[in-house]
């Protein structure tokens, strides 16, 4: 079922070093699967591709975060398509900062560095009191990328900024996530003729290839035939991205987690009519099906289904702070005020700005298909942010 057409020739080629270090990476995963007894499970093979160290597609050198593949990177973000996302989302870091009486802020997965350098200049701006801005990022290419940003871009508060290599037990102050937990591996379910199994990675011919196991376990198999489900269908859960959640949302003592992604709530996760999962790899700016092709030097990610992240972070005791759009949440933060404070004569300045605001707005771009999910603790009231549009009804 679904078999994988490897189509190389359909994307760019990689380059010698690149090659090299994806077969490395490739004899790393094959000895895996043969320690595993010939079978492994889908999300410890993502788990390897995206996260090995110095092999795998985070931990490795890769540019990764870009506009245009001619610059060699394989997808964009919004803090990369404009610096006005950073100085919005500043505004509720900002309110969140003061409601909860804390004075730091913490970032998971940093990418270049220009949200960082973005949020620290505007809430500096905005006279927002913080002492610390915390980085967690496990790779040390883009560490070193985002300490260039930050020097670069905001050079009068990089001193405020730490690179940490542990989570601390007990956190006040603001989390940020941004497209963090589309990257968490997961796991891979296949109904076939009627029953489910979980999907893994084997060895056919020296090449990865998918291979099918009847399901045993009873929490799954409870949560699987839950599913309203006829026929052919293939779909992910989310474990890692509930425990990451789950790990947040129990380090913060006080103050608020924004986690920004793209995922549907659980109703609209488990539609019958998505019946090839959400799985999706990204290549050069390219998106295709084939978990299997270079591994390590191409993202592989999942939408997120938001119930479950929802249900592990009020399980913590947090307060679900808020769920919505990012369109209406960046509209409800103020995006077309910080547009307004471009001069619209200034057409090369404003233009662009008002375009990549289109599109992290806009249904058929960013503003629909993204969501916002927040929690907190010691926040008596909303935010701003969630002021209208609010969606939690519908998790």
């Amino acid at each position: 079922m679904n078999p994988i057409a490897h189509q190389p020739d359909s994307l760019p080629a990689p380059g010698p070093s690149a090659l090299a270090q994806s077969e490395a990476l490739s004899a790393q995963i094959r000895s895996a699967i043969a320690a595993a007894d010939g079978w492994l499970p889908f999300d410890r093979y993502m788990e390897q591709a995206l996260y090995a160290p110095g092999l795998g597609y985070y931990g490795g050198g890769s540019i990764k975060f870009g506009r245009r593949p001619e610059d060699g990177s394989d997808f964009v973000t919004a803090p990369e398509l404009s610096p006005l996302f950073a100085a919005t989302l500043a505004r509720p870091v900002a309110q969140a900062l003061e409601a909860s009486g804390t004075r730091h802020v913490m970032e998971f997965g940093a990418g270049t560095g220009k949200l960082a350098a973005g949020l620290l200049n505007a809430l500096e701006q905005l006279g927002a009191t913080f002492k610390t801005y915390s980085i967690v990022d496990l790779s040390g290419e883009l560490r070193e990328r985002q300490r260039e940003t930050i020097e670069a871009r905001a050079p009068a508060l990089a001193a405020r900024v730490r690179w940490l290599d542990a989570l601390p037990e007990q956190f006040e102050g603001v989390v940020i996530g941004n497209e963090v937990l589309d990257a968490m591996p997961v796991r891979l379910f296949a109904h076939t003729d009627g029953v489910w199994h979980e999907r893994g990675v084997t060895l056919r011919d020296g090449e990865f290839a998918f291979a099918d196991r009847p399901v045993s376990a009873r929490q799954d198999l409870e949560f699987l035939t839950s599913l309203e489900v006829d026929g052919d269908y293939v779909t992910e859960t989310h474990d890692a991205a509930r425990a990451f959640t789950r790990t947040i949302c129990t380090m913060l003592t006080r103050g608020a987690a924004l986690l920004i992604d793209y995922g549907f709530p659980r109703h609209e996760y488990y539609h019958g009519q998505r019946a090839q999962g959400t799985l999706m790899c990204h290549y050069r700016h390219r998106a295709h099906g084939d978990p299997f092709l270079y591994p390590g030097l191409q993202d592989i990610t999942a939408h997120v289904e938001f119930t479950g992240i929802a249900e592990a972070g009020v399980d913590t005791g947090a307060d679900l702070l808020g769920y919505t759009s990012q369109a209406r949440f960046l509209l409800n933060t103020g995006i077309t005020e910080v547009l307004g404070e471009i001069d619209p004569v200034d057409t090369m300045r404003f233009l662009p700005a008002a375009n990549a605001v289109q599109k992290l707005l806009s249904e058929a771009e960013m503003g629909e298909l993204f969501k916002v999910i927040a929690f907190s603790r010691g926040i008596e009231e909303t935010l701003d942010a969630f002021a209208s549009g609010d969606r939690t009804h519908s998790l």
